[in-house]
């Protein structure tokens, strides 16, 4: 029977190694495997997808069916729990990719409850069985398919606009090491002192996406800034090893937390009068300059911390030269080819 407070949230204290709850003992289970198994930003998303689910499909969750799961997957494309028809570019629904990462969540938790002998079989299915009028085969089409759509980049004009926009060395160093090395935003959060390797020029990523560590080179300009920074404006009471941390108020030399530089990063793109500017459009920038410039797909791969070379592969189509190259070479092997057959028609 499904306990009347569920599912409600219960997160454990910063720092603490007790995973997070929604209030049923299915779910804890699983919660605490994640909580083992996962990193902390990956663990608490599966929390709020599971969350999400069981709040829109309000039943047991081992009565869950095929049924709810596909009434799920219709309330978040809608936007409504009693949609009928809606455009299919609504904007009220979620974006596909949000769907397909809470339908993987939830069919991790079920195929966890096949696991452990509570069910028999994973209600989310992988897709919907369709019988190919040509061959007579069995396929499956994904329940939702996979969209890829092009990230957002700044021009050269609006990332000029928006450093000059920035208050101090600080905030221009942390853009610096987006726009110039490509660094995720928690990955600037968590650069240490001793990360910085002045001689070398170089960054040590200890804690990149997925744990993943790396050693990435970034322009000279980066440091001069970053020594401007230290030199002045980082409080020489900080104690802690994180280099950008909070310079005023009741905070003042404690570790910047995501949510200041999300605040530092709104207020120079509103000072800067520019309709969008994020982290991660900053890094997708970057990318897209240094494939400009002539960097080598690996060599890009290496500087992101890309695992596999088909999410590298993304900045071919954003940079602007390269497309237009190959078709141009393309297009004028095609018409040396056509005019060679003019001329042997003429003979």
């Amino acid at each position: 029977m499904k306990p009347i407070s569920f599912p409600k949230l219960t997160l454990p204290d910063s720092g603490s190694r007790v995973a997070p709850t929604l209030g049923h003992p299915l779910v804890d289970d699983y919660l605490e495997s994640v909580h083992a198994r996962l990193r902390p930003n990956s663990a608490l998303a599966v929390v709020y997808d599971l969350k999400v689910f069981f709040t829109v499909i309000d039943v047991d969750p081992i009565d869950v069916r095929r049924r709810h799961v596909l009434e799920f997957i219709r309330v978040q494309r809608t936007g409504s729990a009693d949609a009928t028809v809606v455009p299919i570019d609504s904007s009220e629904g979620l974006a596909l990719s949000t769907i397909r990462r809470r339908l993987s969540t939830l069919a991790g938790f079920y195929s966890h409850l096949v696991a452990v002998g509570e069910l028999d079989h994973n209600p989310v299915q992988r897709g919907m069985p369709v019988r190919s009028p040509v061959t007579r085969d069995r396929r499956v089409i994904p329940l939702v398919r996979p969209v890829r759509h092009l990230p957002r980049i700044l021009d050269h004009d609006d990332v000029i606009k928006l450093v000059e926009a920035l208050r101090t060395d600080r905030d221009r160093a942390m853009i610096d090491a987006m726009l110039l090395a490509g660094l995720r935003r928690c990955e600037v959060l968590g650069l240490r002192l001793s990360d910085v390797r002045w001689g070398e020029r170089r960054l040590f990523i200890a804690d990149g996406k997925g744990g993943h560590q790396r050693i990435v080179p970034i322009s000279p300009r980066f440091f001069d800034t970053l020594r401007r920074y230290l030199d002045n404006e980082r409080p020489v009471d900080a104690e802690t090893p994180f280099v950008f941390v909070v310079l005023k108020g009741p905070n003042r030399g404690r570790p910047l937390t995501a949510k200041g530089l999300d605040e530092i990063m709104l207020g120079a793109r509103r000072r800067a009068g520019l309709e969008h500017a994020t982290c991660h459009e900053l890094r997708h920038t970057c990318f897209t300059r240094l494939r400009e410039a002539g960097m080598a797909l690996e060599a890009l791969q290496a500087q992101a911390g890309h695992r596999s070379i088909s999410s590298t592969q993304i900045y071919l189509h954003l940079a602007n030269d390269w497309l237009a190259g190959e078709y141009i070479r393309a297009a004028q092997a095609i018409d040396a080819q056509a005019a060679l057959g003019r001329k042997v028609v003429a003979s």
